[in-house]
């Protein structure tokens, strides 16, 4: 260590790598061994488990195959030894499962008396197996050793059942299970590369193979002999092809047989080997920055100073971030760097409540100002009511002298109908013109009228009467859908009012755009549990500048003397009393859609008013202007 003390910190940081080095690289030794280890056992249970599925897959077809001759064992021809129909018989089935390369029907004395395969004539009739004995003198069915099928002359296991007459065996059938291709059950079996499966007989010879079965079909193992259940249930072994696999074993009490499953030793390295490699590249890569870091910090070694100067003049030129605490190499430095965070914590607290003490005087400032223009708004509607108060006293007294005189004329000697209808006509929107004007004083007083319940149809019958003549002299057309028979809770005439201004404008702006064959459409239809009102034009629309003043008082883009701007500032003063909502939409024609909801009246409400309802209800409305 003394010696390590004279020299650059560069060799000092190298010498430090290397001693660090030794204990890395034995404990990577220690991990790759114990990973290999780790995998190789993975590798034995999987063998294991997937021997115990295979082995299930394969009880489960023998199963199968059970319930096949038991069917057989039942069939009329098989029972009576009819050789036509067994044949018959027997080849169908025969089509239908392609592991089975036989089936032979013998009788007692081994005379074969149905075959699913053709017997040549050079064949044997005789069944000469001691299968066909044993069966029938045990009544019990039979798995026969490897050997060769009577009829195809192919290396096969006989599963044996008897065929009882009475409770007396009159017959055997003799299933022939096909090796060669038996390996097709375990298809379904997910095995690594290279794997295969092997069956056994308590013998040790080959029975089936996943893998060139053919060739090792009849052959011995190898190993030596041992019965089926006192193998263990996972060995490493060489295989007959000379390949080293982990095997898992599973017995069959069917036969006896065994069932292993090989998986390749190397499969094991296959799956270490990526780990190996990131657990080195790793190793590497660590100790490369751990000396590239270590030669960093010794050249920053001289640096820490200049960083202090370089916070000191960040700090006076506004910026007020926080410093980074870095390693220092001795006490002074470390009191200094202290020194000078602690200075920059306070510096930026100070700035931080001066922020705030802004961001409070900028929020006062605007409450003060949106409190401003509440009271020009309140001054704004104050001056309505002035002038309304003013005008509907000047305005009623011409209104009663008309209504006189239209009563008068009302009252003369015969009148032409048609001169009825225009009186009637004139009473009609005189009284309007009245109640109008009662509206509009109510508005500026913040009262509203006594509310009933209304039929929004009726209130778009009204607009279209009223309408009529404008727009048929403007070439507008006016269409009408009702898609609602609910009623809402208002004052007629000033739901009236209001839709009539939506109409007024949509006219105004197809005439500003000189539209020809302009377009009008007003809808009505339930909207959750409201009514909804829609009216919709192919005007030019309103410009995006011009939308949030829509509803504001004296508003107006109108020119001079087409427009007051107090429409739609009182129509969203009575849509507002009655808990509602007003809007403006953009639509599909280019145009504009205005549009209030206004809630639905409660059905029970609406039954104890029925016998109220306006006759305008039954008014047909035309769908086209």
């Amino acid at each position: 260590m003394r010696f390590l003390r004279d020299q650059p910190v560069r060799r000092q940081v190298i010498a430090l790598t290397c001693a660090i080095l030794a204990p890395i690289v034995v404990g990577l030794a220690w991990s790759a061994n114990r990973t290999r280890t780790e995998r190789e056992a993975e590798l034995r249970d999987q063998a294991g488990s997937i021997a115990t599925t295979a082995a299930a897959y394969l009880t489960q077809y023998l199963g199968g195959v059970d319930s096949v001759a038991s069917a057989l064992a039942l069939h009329p021809s098989v029972v009576d030894l009819d050789r036509e129909p067994s044949d018959r018989l027997f080849a169908t089935v025969l089509r239908n499962q392609p592991l089975l390369l036989n089936i032979v029907l013998s009788n007692r004395q081994g005379m074969i008396r149905g075959s699913g395969l053709p017997v040549r004539a050079s064949q044997s009739v005789t069944v000469v197996y001691p299968y066909v004995m044993d069966v029938v003198a045990t009544g019990r069915p039979i798995v026969s050793e490897l050997m060769t099928g009577v009829v195809s002359g192919k290396p096969t296991i006989i599963m044996a059942y008897p065929v009882s007459r009475a409770d007396d065996v009159v017959g055997v059938i003799a299933i022939g299970l096909d090796l060669a291709h038996l390996q097709t059950v375990f298809n379904d079996v997910p095995l690594p590369e290279g794997s295969v499966i092997t069956l056994t007989d308590e013998k040790g010879r080959v029975l089936a193979r996943s893998r060139d079965s053919e060739r090792y079909i009849g052959k011995f193992s190898g190993a030596h002999p041992v019965a089926p259940r006192d193998v263990p249930r996972t060995q490493r072994l060489m295989g007959l092809d000379g390949v080293e696999r982990f095997y898992g074993n599973a017995p069959i009490d069917r036969g006896p047989w065994l069932l292993s499953v090989g998986i390749p030793t190397s499969v094991a390295m296959t799956r270490i080997t990526p780990l190996w490699r990131r657990d080195f590249g790793i190793a590497a890569l660590g100790l490369t920055a751990f000396l590239v870091v270590s030669l960093v910090f010794a050249h920053l070694f001289s640096r820490d100073l200049n960083r202090l100067r370089q916070g000191v003049q960040r700090i006076a030129d506004g910026d007020l971030s926080p410093p980074v605490k870095g390693p220092v190499p001795n006490l002074e430095l470390r009191q200094l760097q202290d020194a000078f965070i602690t200075m920059a914590a306070n510096l930026r607290n100070a700035h931080a409540a001066l922020d705030r003490q802004i961001e409070q005087e900028r929020k006062m400032r605007e409450v003060l100002q949106s409190l401003q223009r509440q009271v020009v708004r309140q001054e704004r509607l104050a001056a309505v009511g002035v002038l309304v108060s003013g005008v509907a006293h000047e305005l009623n007294n011409p209104l009663q002298a008309i209504l006189g005189t239209v009563e008068l004329l009302e009252r003369q000697s015969p009148l032409p109908q048609d001169a009825l209808e225009e009186i009637g006509f004139i009473k009609t929107q005189s009284g309007r013109a009245r109640e109008i004007i009662r509206n509009l004083s109510r508005f500026s007083t913040q009262q509203s009228g006594p509310p009933a319940l209304v039929d929004l149809r009726d209130v778009i019958a009204e607009v279209v009467q009223l309408r009529r003549r404008s727009l048929d002299d403007s070439g507008i057309a006016l269409d009408v859908e009702t898609m609602t028979t609910r009623k809402v809770y208002a004052n007629f005439t000033e739901i009236e009012q209001v839709t009539l201004n939506f109409v007024i404008n949509a006219q105004q702006s197809i005439e500003a755009a000189a539209r020809r064959n302009g377009r009008i459409l007003v809808r009505v239809f339930d909207a959750g549990k409201k009514v909804r009102l829609d009216v919709q034009d192919d005007g030019p629309g309103v410009a995006p500048t011009d939308e949030p003043k829509l509803f504001q008082p004296f508003f107006t883009t109108k020119p001079v003397g087409k427009g007051t701007g107090l429409g739609l500032s009182v129509s969203y003063g009575i849509i507002e009393s009655y808990g509602g909502a007003i809007g403006y939409l953009g639509n599909e024609w280019g145009g504009a859609t205005f549009y209030f909801e206004l809630p639905a009246a409660d059905p029970a409400t609406q039954d104890r008013h029925s016998d109220d309802q306006s006759p305008l209800l039954h008014r047909s409305v035309s769908s086209s202007l």
